[in-house]
């Protein structure tokens, strides 16, 4: 800012106030270009500056043109132009339109020749397309219409109609796009991404983005069970938009009677909560039971007589009566998409997989080394969201018996139950290994003080020890054993490599949880499989195929914090 404020001549440059005062005394005005000291973001470009006339505007419009400067200011024919403010306004328009938005306030402060040049509509509009992805023209939404993925109407003037006066959407011709910037896009960014919601042991998946003139929070839900491979379902739950200028309006989405009145309030870093201020909007006309038929269409795809296993009629009916109780008033927590390496086994992401009688979970699979972990989404009474439901060991593959033997159950539990055995007696081998490097390094440190190159080349060596990942084939036959239960029988064929691994199950209320024994099975680069040894079940895992925004951690060490915080507080 200090340099921007030499090369316009009202910095702290020798002799600029001088100039600057004589500039100003050939124009006609008096310190017009003195510094500005606003340092709200709404203010760049703002309204302020009492000093400045209309006629002075008009006379100095942007769009217009420069004013014909003083002959006396005039330079030699070809001169380079030694201040900013000597520059074709078309110019730093465009120059003012690639800096971020966050730095335009600071700009603004400068001068207030700088402020009325940023006072440019393009130059917000140019903001709100690199930053935000808005594409839209506030000019032409009268003809095209405000439509996103048809859930709010397209753009209807004020009117009369049926004897009453109606206003569905603003008047956008009188809206400015730094007023998008500034009072929606800028306010509530740090809403923007993924974020899992405090819904009990459910858990929940919602994105927020700009879509549009709107931001909008989509909540995704997986498919109908047990339908594993089709695409993901998302309905909002709240749209913030510009009413009127420099005003954001705050919308809950929630039930069938169209938008209406919320709150959101952003309570810390990485969270935020939303309130419903007319929950009577959520309410049908033919009470609960109506209520709960069309949510379990929704949810379930089907209606409660369809559903003949009464174990799943209840788990059914607890989770609507525990969901419905909020009426979108939540709090929010942000998650993070796990971070990729080179070395993965496939690319890490969120996938969706069948969990018996509590249908389709949606779980984020992450690579840590030599392990790999399932942690849940979504949840459900007996492992809740939060929790790590499969850990995957790949620095033991398993090979499996041909397709003969792997019909049967039996032999399938032998392999994994010696590669569980050989896994412990290893932990016992390293663990007694430790205990004796750390005697010896402390004998020979007391023996001989200046040496440890022994017990040093020693832990090299046993660090080089592990054991790489087998290069699989390309495939092999695959099939489950007889007794295994499957919700969706139409998983594939052929794999890639299996895995040990374990599994978490839990009484009612993760009541006695404990890790079991099971089988990672990589079916290909978006699908794998479990199967549950104990319970003698298979999950069936697809990846959900969305490019979400604004959800890449900042680093590993964010992801994971983030990975204990949301079990910690599953726990």
């Amino acid at each position: 800012m200090a340099v921007c404020a030499r090369l316009c001549g009202v910095g702290p440059a020798r002799g600029c106030r001088r100039r600057g005062a004589a500039r100003e005394q050939r124009r006609g005005g008096g310190g017009d270009s003195e510094p500005d000291t606003d340092t709200d973001p709404e203010e760049a470009g703002g309204g302020g500056g009492g000093a400045v006339t209309e006629d002075e505007e008009a006379a100095e419009r942007i769009e217009g043109g420069r004013p014909v400067p003083h002959p006396a200011e005039a330079g030699p024919a070809g001169r380079a132009p030694l201040s900013l403010l000597e520059l074709p306004p078309e110019l730093l328009v465009q120059i003012f339109g690639s800096l971020p938005g966050t730095d335009l306030p600071s700009l603004a402060r400068v001068c207030t020749t700088f402020r009325r040049i940023l006072r440019t509509d393009t130059i917000w509009r140019r903001r709100c397309r690199e930053e935000y992805g808005v594409c839209e023209n506030l000019r032409k939404l009268e003809i095209t219409g405000v439509s996103c993925r048809d859930v709010y109407a397209k753009r209807i003037n004020p009117r009369v109609k049926s004897g009453r006066f109606m206003k569905i959407l603003p008047d956008y011709e009188h809206m400015e796009y730094r007023d998008v910037y500034t009072c929606l896009l800028h306010r509530y960014r740090h809403i923007l991404g993924l974020w899992q919601p405090d819904i009990g042991p459910y858990g929940g998946l919602l994105n927020v983005v700009v879509d549009g003139l709107f931001i909008i929070g989509w909540m995704y839900l997986p498919p109908h069970d047990p339908h594993v491979d089709d695409p993901m379902r998302f309905k909002p739950l709240f749209r913030i938009h510009l009413m009127e200028r420099k005003c954001a309006t705050v919308e809950c989405m929630y039930g069938h009677k169209g938008p209406h009145n919320g709150h959101i309030q952003i309570v810390k870093k990485d969270e935020f909560s939303t309130k419903c201020n007319q929950t009577d909007h959520h309410r049908m006309s033919g009470g609960r039971q109506e209520e709960f038929r069309t949510w379990l269409r929704e949810e379930w795809g089907r209606t409660l007589e369809d559903i003949f296993h009464e174990h799943m009629q209840e788990l059914i009916l607890m989770k609507f009566i525990y969901t419905s109780q909020y009426d979108n008033c939540l709090t929010y927590r942000r998650i993070y998409l796990p971070p990729s390496s080179p070395d993965d086994l496939i690319k890490p992401g969120l996938f969706k997989g069948t969990y018996g009688s509590h249908g389709l979970e949606i779980v984020m699979l992450s690579f840590h080394g030599k392990k790999a972990k399932g942690t849940k989404i979504t949840g459900d009474p007996n492992i809740p969201a939060g929790q790590q439901t499969v850990e995957i060991d790949l620095a033991h593959p398993l090979q499996l018996p041909d397709i003969e033997n792997l019909h049967d159950f039996s032999e399938l539990s032998r392999i994994v139950l010696e590669v569980q055995e050989q896994i412990r007696r290893e932990e016992q081998e390293h663990q007694q290994e430790e205990e004796d490097r750390c005697q010896q390094a402390a004998s020979q440190s007391a023996a001989r003080p200046l040496g440890g190159e022994g017990a040093e080349g020693e832990e090299t060596a046993a660090g080089a020890e592990g054991t790489p990942q087998d290069k699989a084939p390309a495939s092999q036959p695959f099939v489950l054993p007889m007794g295994v239960i499957s919700r969706n029988e139409d998983y594939p064929r052929t794999c890639r490599i299996c895995f040990y691994g374990t599994g978490l199950i839990a009484g009612h209320g993760f009541t006695s949880p404990e890790r079991t024994p099971g089988v990672f099975v990589l079916f290909d680069d978006d699908r794998f499989g479990f199967i549950w040894l104990e319970l003698k079940s298979f999950s069936l895992y697809s990846r959900i195929k969305v490019s979400f925004q604004n959800a890449e951690a900042p680093s590993r060490e964010a992801f994971d914090e983030m990975l204990k915080n949301i079990q910690s507080l599953a726990t």
